[in-house]
């Protein structure tokens, strides 16, 4: 009665994949799979599971390593898929305001083509956006970039109970009181639904350069972390992989790397605005 019924899944209509996510290990089945179409929505959904006490997972795309999408406990399985709108790119105040079911990489296709960067990049792109907050998701770039946490302005949020609440905005200073937003990011759906979300924008890089550095050593590859971080020269991103990792992925990928005969590297890769600063700093 609430989302309609072309939007309820019982049964044997229920998808194997809704009952794992990437971890693989961890399954449940559902009983009903729901999916509704705005805060409202979910906000009805959530009073009704309330007052008859069933259980309530939340799930994006799936593509969660934690196995925080699966219904362990049964009960009704809400996606947040056809919450996929981008609200508003405010070019002026470098904030964007999206609904949770808003794929990652469409979002950052769609910033970086109005020359602006949201900087949060998880290995999985095809992850929607409140995946990455329920997750704080990190990424390579967390080295100069940091994780989701530190580019959440503002939620929209149902509670268990249904109601909904707002935390944060397009703010940059909310320096009172318990820190709620924070709270929730991170709570893998433990605690609230996510409806809405606001994130800080930043210009983007002109340009990028990535190094993939062998070491004599896997010590001397970590000791460089360090001296590399005082430095002035820091990496928009930073990964370690020893020899035997990359010899197993080039035979799973059927790709070659530029260059094996190491025992352990560290890939950079450096964003400036002009060559001749990129080629400075990799120097």
């Amino acid at each position: 009665a609430i989302v309609g019924p072309e939007h309820v899944l019982t049964g044997d209509h229920i998808p194997d994949d809704y009952s794992r996510d990437e971890l693989g290990d961890l399954r449940r089945r559902p009983s009903v799979v729901v999916e509704p179409g705005s805060a409202a929505e979910i906000s009805r959904i959530m009073a009704f599971a309330s007052e008859h006490v069933i259980p309530v997972t939340v799930r994006g795309s799936g593509t969660g390593l934690c196995g925080g999408c699966v219904p362990e406990r049964g009960g009704i399985l809400l996606l947040t898929t056809r919450l996929n709108r981008i609200l508003e790119i405010d070019t002026d105040n470098l904030t964007a305001t999206v609904e949770p079911g808003v794929i990652l990489l469409d979002f950052q296709e769609e910033v970086e083509r109005l020359g602006l960067l949201y900087a949060p990049d998880p290995g999985e792109r095809s992850a929607t956006i409140g995946g990455n907050v329920s997750t704080n998701a990190g990424g390579m770039r967390a080295v100069k970039y940091g994780v989701t946490r530190d580019h959440v302005l503002g939620l929209e949020v149902v509670l268990p109970t249904g109601e909904i609440v707002r935390l944060g905005g397009k703010t940059v200073k909310n320096s009172s009181g318990y820190s709620l937003l924070h709270l929730m990011i991170g709570s893998e759906g433990t605690l609230g639904i996510i409806t809405k979300i606001v994130v800080k924008l930043l210009p983007r890089p002109q340009r990028t350069v990535t190094l993939l550095v062998p070491f004599p050593s896997l010590s001397r590859a970590i000791g460089t972390v360090p001296k590399m971080i005082k430095s002035r020269y820091i990496p928009q991103s930073m990964e370690f992989m020893e020899r035997e990792v990359m010899l197993h992925a080039e035979e799973y990928l059927g790709k070659a790397f530029p260059h094996t005969s190491a025992p352990a590297y560290l890939l950079l890769r450096f964003d400036g605005e002009t060559r001749e600063d990129l080629e400075q700093r990799s120097e």
